[in-house]
């Protein structure tokens, strides 16, 4: 390939851009990876943490696809958590508080160690599109110094950058996060070439400094011992090892209320400056005030950015607040009296499209080659951008190959669940995955990811040698757990009922084999140990999928025999070139939504908001009668 062109070009280095570029680059293609600056690298402007609820399993199936977000957070994990252990297995989430900077230095150095792929520092400000056989694609991509590149395939991944605005008080200023610039250009070009933007905002804490704090005051909030590793090639045994640094919780007060409430009309969010929406499910803290007006207090948590920092994060207390008031907020905390504020909190509006103009590949409908991901697409969260990049990173190489595009079932995962969500139903606010969204969330722990994703992965070319091996023999080794258990007889003595009860649970009367003993929910193979006398040395991590897979047979089950019956819907594709207006039958809101989400199939049909029971009926009949 010439210097000035590559087979795909990825426009932004944040976590969606990363993935991409990696992906590309790993499954053989010629790939550019373009950043703003290479020093903003898997910059983390908001909290430095991955994972949380779902957004844990987001990265596990990251990890079971070949991507790399999971490997990296190991590496840098400050403290680690299990969110999520009062309910369910299927709903347990890992989340790392992570060493910010570390993590960009890692994955600036991976990305600048791969074969294939070349990182330069340059403003994407146009993309130039040509027709082919009555279609448009695109051609190249042009930076802010006037050089071109001809590609086959442009993923854009320009996060929180499009266009944007920073919002402090009544000051409003163009700016990315952490003061670097915006990309002030691209935004005309995409319009140009028949992309629909919206504008959307978020928002980040102030960061204190940490000696400012008085920690006597404030809940110690310690790690979790015996947490497993979001990646495949960490060691567990390793990574329990690690020395985890304590976080703390602090609690805004009626004072705090007050003086937000008194100040209510300088907050950007409420003096009119901002006009795009915000994130629902992190929302600033005036809004929290506002919305909630019955609470007296609101959690807040004060955690670390890194090892080699000074800088605290005070997640759950974002604001666009003046400078001033920021100052008093603060210090209306227990414990904050006499904090020093190092950064201000803002809020950021940038442009992102909307993403049902892209198909389940992530690829645009109306322009070839060109691929949207991660915040771009309207969602937030650095999870949810990697798992959007790797997606897109991986279809735009299975499009220049010619092979079959990686569509990934909602019953396949959470990415596939989010991916669907976005393209299918749109979004009016920034999206983040939740554990809710899912219908098929019996089906998809974090723990069994690599069961549901590593061939996938394997079969598009991503997961290597290494992991693959590595992915049979812990099949092989949970497949045969479950197997011995069920040669275990445990035997009704006096010792063994009484553990039982102890736990909350009715003795046993006759013998039973610790398999099936373990399906009660208040027993698991820790409380037996010590009648399992041929238990052989496992990782953890097969040990917990074996006893889970177990406890949720029942389960599973029932959702394995819903997803066939849905699976029917989905095998009945949707010619994509069909004018539903012309069908007889539909709604006028039914055809509507139709022709503007072209949906592959009757399933995903099924899920479009607008479109009925009834509609899905007459498009049924109307398949039959074709």
């Amino acid at each position: 390939m010439s210097n000035k062109s590559a087979q795909i070009c990825v426009i932004g280095a944040g976590h969606a851009g990363i993935e991409a570029a990696l992906a590309s680059a790993r499954m053989g293609m010629d790939t550019i990876l373009f950043t703003m600056s290479l020093d903003a690298i898997a910059n983390m402007p908001c909290n430095p943490s991955i994972g949380g609820t779902a957004k844990g399993h987001l990265v596990y199936e990251i990890d079971a696809l070949g991507g790399e977000m999971g490997r990296g957070a190991d590496k840098v994990t400050l403290q680690s958590r299990t969110l999520n252990l009062g309910k369910g297995a299927a709903v347990y989430s890992k989340r790392v508080q992570a060493d910010r900077m570390k993590y960009r230095d890692i994955m600036k150095s991976t990305l600048e160690n791969t074969p294939n792929l070349r990182v330069i520092q340059a403003e994407i400000t146009d993309i130039i599109t040509k027709e082919e056989n009555g279609q448009k694609r695109i051609d190249k991509v042009v930076t802010r110094l006037g050089e071109e590149y001809s590609t086959q395939c442009a993923i854009i991944c320009t996060g929180t950058y499009l266009n944007a605005t920073i919002h402090t008080g009544n000051i409003c200023y163009q700016s990315g996060p952490d003061s670097l610039s915006g990309a002030n250009f691209l935004t005309d070009a995409l319009k140009r070439e028949g992309v629909s933007l919206m504008r959307f905002k978020t928002g980040t804490p102030s960061r204190i400094h940490a000696d400012s704090i008085d920690y006597s005051k404030l809940e110690i909030q310690e790690g979790e011992s015996n947490t497993l590793p979001f990646c495949w090639e960490t060691d567990e045994r390793e990574y329990q090892k690690k020395e985890q640094i304590p976080c703390y919780i602090v609690y805004t007060n009626l004072n705090t209320h007050e003086i937000i409430k008194s100040n209510i009309k300088k907050s950007a969010m409420y003096s009119g400056n901002i006009t795009g929406t915000g994130p629902r499910y992190c929302p600033s803290i005036e809004d929290k005030i506002v919305r909630f007006a019955d609470k007296e207090r609101h959690q807040l948590f004060v955690e670390p950015m890194g090892i080699n920092t000074k800088e605290i994060y005070l997640q759950g207390f974002s604001t666009s607040m003046p400078i001033d008031v920021q100052e008093k907020m603060v210090h209306s905390l227990v414990g904050f009296e006499n904090a020093k504020i190092m950064r201000y909190a803002y809020a950021i509006e940038y442009d992102c499209t909307d993403p049902q103009e892209l198909l389940a590949t992530l690829e645009y409908k109306k322009i070839s080659g060109l691929y949207g991901a991660g915040q771009f697409n309207g969602t937030s969260g650095y999870e949810e951008a990697a798992a959007q990049g790797l997606v897109a990173g991986i279809n735009a190489v299975l499009k220049i190959k010619g092979e079959e595009p990686m569509i990934l079932p909602r019953s396949s995962s959470y990415i596939g669940t989010l991916i669907d969500d976005l393209v299918t139903k749109g979004t009016n606010e920034p999206y983040r995955m939740m554990t809710s969204r899912s219908e098929y969330r019996l089906l998809l722990r974090q723990d069994n990811a690599d069961k549901r994703l590593t061939p996938i992965g394997r079969r598009v070319g991503l997961v290597g040698d290494a992991q693959w091996e590595h992915y049979k023999k812990k099949q092989e080794a949970i497949e045969a757990e479950k197997e011995r258990l069920k040669t275990v007889i445990i035997k009704p003595t006096d010792e063994v009922n009484k553990i039982i009860e102890d736990c909350g649970t009715t003795p046993i009367s006759a013998s039973i084999s610790l398999h099936d003993l373990i399906k009660r929910p208040q027993l698991d193979l820790e409380n037996l140990s010590k009648f399992d006398t041929s238990r052989p040395v496992l990782p953890q991590s097969v040990i917990f999928t074996a006893q889970t897979d177990i406890k949720y047979d029942g389960y599973v089950k029932k959702q394995l025999a819903e997803v066939a019956r849905t699976e029917k819907l989905e095998e009945k594709p949707l010619p994509y070139d069909l004018d539903y207006s012309t069908i007889k039958g539909l709604r006028i809101e039914a055809y509507q939504k139709l022709n503007k989400v072209k949906p592959l199939t009757l399933g995903q049909a099924s899920r479009i908001s607008g479109v009925s029971p009834a509609d899905i009926s007459v498009l049924l009949i109307y398949l039959q009668s074709r």
